[in-house]
Order: structure tokens, then C-alpha cells, then sequence
């Protein structure tokens, strides 16, 4: 199995997390790639891609999104899990998925999409950055829930073992 993790990651944080993702599956024997969203080319050759976005303002950064859009042209399409790294403060807010994230789910047939909370460390936003997160009182700290994320990516092995298993 090949398979390529993917993330578009401003400040860093959903980048760690792919890296995690990537490590799990590679202790699981799978043949990994991790990569930058913007740099994920060529995308024949994966038999899955898990594709990864920071969540601004509830969208996908751009360059997930386009990747996704040369995903849903591929031959054949690989399987794809998605998730998004943006909710901050306990309880994690927003609540809601995504914007962007449900037709992304439809158009490529997602085996899951999860949201995981991120992290905000406000010395690394710019000006207008820390504008909107002083004006919506959002939570500074380290949310990420590493146990979680690391059970996803187990769950993503299992399921790439068993498609091998199956195949003639």
C-alpha cells in the first residue's frame, strides 16, 4: 500500500499532526508520503490519500481544496479520509464542520472526515490574525488531542490492511 498524507498547514500545527499520521501508518508497514497539499504531485500511484486542512473562518485552506478537486479527476480514485484541524478552547470551538468539507465528502466518496481541535499560539498570527482572535476571545493553547488523532490514524491502517487483504 501506498499512500500519500496531505496537508495545507499555515502556522505548522496541522502539518505536525500529518506527521503523526504518516508515522502511525509507517509503524503499521504502509508505505507513506507525507507532503505539503500544494506539492502532492503526481497522485497516480496512491492507493489512499489522507488529505488534511487547517480550518479558517470554517473553510479549508485553498490548496487542500484544489488538491481535492485533482483528486475527484483522478484514474482511478484512491480511497481518501479528510480532516480538519481548527477548533481551539475547551470545549473546542467552532462546533460545526467545515464549510466547504461536505461536497468534498460526496465528490470523492470519503471513507471519514474527523475534526480535530488545534492549537493557537498567538506570537506566530499576524496583525489581523490577532485582531479576530482578540475580538472573538478565542482560546490561545495547545488543544490538539494527540491520542486521538493517533487512534484515527490506527483505524486508517486496519482498514488499508484489510482492502489489501481482500484484493484478488
Amino acid at each position: 500500500m501506498n499512500v500519500l498524507v496531505a496537508v495545507a498547514s499555515k502556522h505548522g500545527s496541522t502539518s505536525e499532526v500529518a506527521q503523526r499520521i504518516g508515522a502511525v501508518l509507517e509503524d503499521h508497514g504502509i508505505d507513506v508520503r507525507v507532503s505539503s497539499a500544494d506539492h502532492a504531485v503526481p497522485l497516480a500511484g496512491y492507493d489512499a490519500v489522507v488529505l488534511g486542512s487547517a480550518v479558517y473562518a470554517g473553510h479549508w485552506m485553498k490548496e487542500a481544496r484544489t488538491l481535492a478537486d485533482r483528486l475527484e479527476s483522478a484514474d482511478p480514485v484512491p480511497m481518501v479520509w479528510l480532516f480538519s484541524i481548527g477548533p481551539v478552547g475547551d470545549p473546542p470551538k467552532p462546533e460545526q464542520d467545515p464549510v466547504d468539507v461536505a461536497e468534498i465528502v460526496d465528490a470523492l466518496a470519503v471513507r471519514e472526515h474527523r475534526v480535530f481541535a488545534g492549537k493557537l499560539d498567538r506570537s506566530e498570527l499576524s496583525f489581523g490574525e490577532r485582531a479576530i482572535v482578540r475580538a472573538f476571545r478565542v482560546a490561545e493553547g495547545d488543544f490538539r488531542d494527540w491520542e486521538a488523532i493517533t487512534a484515527w490514524a490506527n483505524g486508517i491502517a486496519a482498514t488499508l490492511r484489510a482492502e489489501a487483504r481482500a484484493e484478488p
